[in-house]
């Protein structure tokens, strides 16, 4: 695998079992009415041609250019309900096509320039936001304000500001100085299976596969039915199994950040079909492993099989097991 430090923010990574994590930029859209006791239902279509069109004229790079598919639009489940000051509806936006940024090689040299390839990066997207928040759109004679941000978790400064100061400030119930664990969550958990035997993510192919990182001291992979249901009332029903939630402790400090960083701002894509998985991802705070460990100790069946987590002497012993 290619080393993480030399990786542009624009660039591919192939990691294991025919999975790469590709680039794109994903923006979180709140809409609002201008007059706040509109209880018209938005119009999805046009608010996404809308987008579209403005990214396309709009921007100072013409060749921004995302599809329909790209723009995730969920509306407020009852609008009689929804007090004035809640919005009428909330979305993501991706934009997958950033070749444009990589502009026109000059030479070897500024081909393999990463930090300055980040830092044009970093520029684009901060004044594409600054551009695109707090724009007015007309749909069907009704206006709408947008509201425009970057997720912190697809911002790997803001992520590593958040662990160095929740640390910083000292938490001695962690047992530990510094983050060390990263947490995944919706990615499809057939792309974590062993072939032909189940569609259920597997321990052992899923810590092969992150083992690319660096060291692993504790691992964890299972299902996640629970996706987007964590106070998020636009979100819809999820198939049970169809996601897994996988939380990876690594023994090294460098492994962490450059896995972090490696994932941040990213999709995972699996060779042989379009499908990007817009995982979630973030950084354990509570001490998964310690907590999964004294409930399995406690004899708590929510935290038994599926959701134990392993250490890595504890997977070896089972890989070679006969």
């Amino acid at each position: 695998m290619r080393s993480l430090e030399e990786l542009s923010p624009l660039e591919a990574l192939e990691i294991e079992n025919g999975l790469s994590l590709v680039s794109r930029v994903k923006l979180s859209l709140t809409i609002h009415p201008l007059v706040p006791s509109v209880s018209k239902p938005i119009d999805e279509w046009q608010l996404k041609r809308s987008l579209i069109d403005f990214l396309k004229n709009s921007t100072p790079h013409s060749s921004v250019t995302i599809s329909e598919e790209d723009i995730v639009v969920r509306r407020h489940r009852d609008l009689k309900k929804r007090k004035r000051e809640e919005p009428v509806a909330q979305g993501t936006l991706f934009i997958r096509d950033l070749g444009f940024l990589e502009g026109k090689k000059k030479n070897k040299k500024e081909d393999d320039d990463a930090k300055g390839l980040e830092k044009k990066f970093v520029e684009w997207r901060k004044g594409l936001v600054e551009k695109m928040n707090g724009i007015e759109v007309n749909l069907e004679g009704v206006k709408y304000n947008l509201s425009v941000v970057l997720p912190v978790s697809d911002d790997f400064e803001r992520l590593k500001k958040d662990w160095e100061e929740f640390y910083a400030f000292g938490h001695p119930r962690e047992g530990r100085r510094e983050a060390d664990t990263m947490i995944l969550r919706g990615v499809p958990s057939r792309w974590f299976a062993e072939p032909r035997v189940s569609s259920k993510p597997s321990m052992l192919v899923a810590h092969t596969i992150f083992s690319t990182f660096g060291k692993i001291r504790n691992f964890n992979v299972a299902e996640d039915d629970n996706l987007g249901k964590d106070g998020d009332e636009y979100s819809g029903d999820l198939v049970s199994g169809l996601y897994c939630k996988i939380v990876v402790q690594f023994e090294k400090y460098n492994d962490f950040v450059n896995a972090m960083k490696a994932f941040c701002g990213r999709s995972m894509q699996k060779e042989g079909t379009r499908l990007k998985a817009d995982y979630e991802l973030t950084w354990d705070k509570v001490g998964f492993f310690r907590n999964s460990r004294r409930a399995s100790d406690q004899g708590d069946d929510g935290y038994r099989n599926e959701t134990a987590g392993y250490s890595t002497d504890d997977l070896r012993r089972k890989r070679f097991r006969e």
